[in-house]
């Protein structure tokens, strides 16, 4: 019979947490299918995914996790006093443990985040001690009702605090979020050194802050994320964002925007180049934000501006039409 998990401070360390975090600080780790019966451990930061495989989880150090948890506890001290108490009667018998399987005391160049609350909370603890910029790729507008939406009530103050302290904030976009309202509404609420700029084609998304510490994404529905503190991938992170810097225009405060050549609006530029190389409709809606039926109307609009009757002779036609010589200009 399976027994449902009741909630609890980690203080009151249930006995399904507890004895599976000492498995995993015998044996160095445990399979994430076994997490489901002390999903604690992880709210917890007693055990984490693996960098090398996301299945596998691991125990951070006994220590290392009091020491943390204490820390919070600190910024509470007058209603925590009786709780530390107890995290150290917990964490005691843990740490004689011996720690040759446990994750190394030092901090990690690079750490699996799951959850996005752990996420956010790691976003806001490196953006509390920046003060330069922090460079941004944003691939998707908030949805109602969705993670995105919930997030935005968490950035927005951090971001505004960013900026009170004389820190500068630089993001870019796919062009289909250019003139998104939600996108627009958000910077209308920042006071301060912002600036966005669009391209049709991104990265996934990215975090770089102050040049020490980036986020990226783990997984393809944003619940696992990496933060990065080597400073040679760090280094590498930024410079591929000012390369797209480069190339991109501008939208805000000031939106430019991008001319058409011989009738052939920026996005029919991106979608022929796309065409030309062979890819789906499929394909090409989601390197370029759209969806599949805005894909082909674009698609449609060049067949009949350069007299198309068939898929093969529209790559034809714009090879011979100068169109993609133009966008490289």
């Amino acid at each position: 019979m399976t027994v449902l998990h009741t909630a609890h401070e980690v203080e009151e360390l249930c006995a399904a947490g507890a004895a599976l975090y000492e498995r995993a600080l015998r044996e160095g780790h445990v399979h994430a299918d076994q997490a489901g019966e002390a999903p604690c451990l992880m709210d917890f930061g007693l055990l984490h995914p693996a960098v090398e495989d996301l299945s596998v989880l691991e125990p951070v150090a006994p220590a290392v996790a009091l020491h943390r948890l204490l820390r919070i506890s600190g910024k509470r001290i007058a209603d925590e006093r009786r709780r530390e108490d107890r995290l150290t009667t917990v964490f005691e018998p843990l740490m004689r443990i011996t720690g040759r399987w446990t994750a190394p005391t030092e901090t990690p160049a690079i750490t699996v985040l799951s959850g996005t609350g752990q996420i956010n909370q790691a976003i806001t603890e490196a953006m509390s001690e920046a003060t330069r910029e922090i460079l941004s790729i944003q691939t998707s507008a908030g949805r109602a009702g969705g993670r995105q939406e919930a997030s935005e009530v968490v950035a927005l103050p951090r971001d505004q605090a960013f900026l009170d302290r004389g820190g500068r904030i630089r993001v870019l976009y796919q062009h289909t979020l250019r003139h998104s309202p939600s996108v627009l509404a958000r910077y209308e609420q920042l006071r301060g050194d912002v600036e966005a700029r669009s391209l049709d084609e991104l990265t996934d998304r990215l975090f770089a802050i102050d040049g020490a510490v980036a986020f990226l994404p783990a997984n393809k529905d944003g619940t696992l994320a990496l933060r990065v503190r080597h400073p040679a991938l760090v280094g590498y992170f930024v410079t591929t964002f000012e390369r797209f810097w480069r190339l991109a225009t501008p939208m805000y405060p000031v939106a430019v925007q991008p001319p058409s050549l011989n009738g052939v609006t920026p996005r029919q530029q991106a979608i022929a180049g796309l065409l030309v190389e062979g890819h789906t409709d499929a394909v090409i809606a989601e390197r370029l934000g759209l969806n599949v039926r805005t894909a082909r109307v674009h698609i449609a609009r060049l067949a009949t501006l350069l007299g198309s009757e068939s898929r093969a002779q529209l790559g034809y036609l714009i090879g011979r039409s100068g169109i993609l010589d133009d966008r490289e200009q």
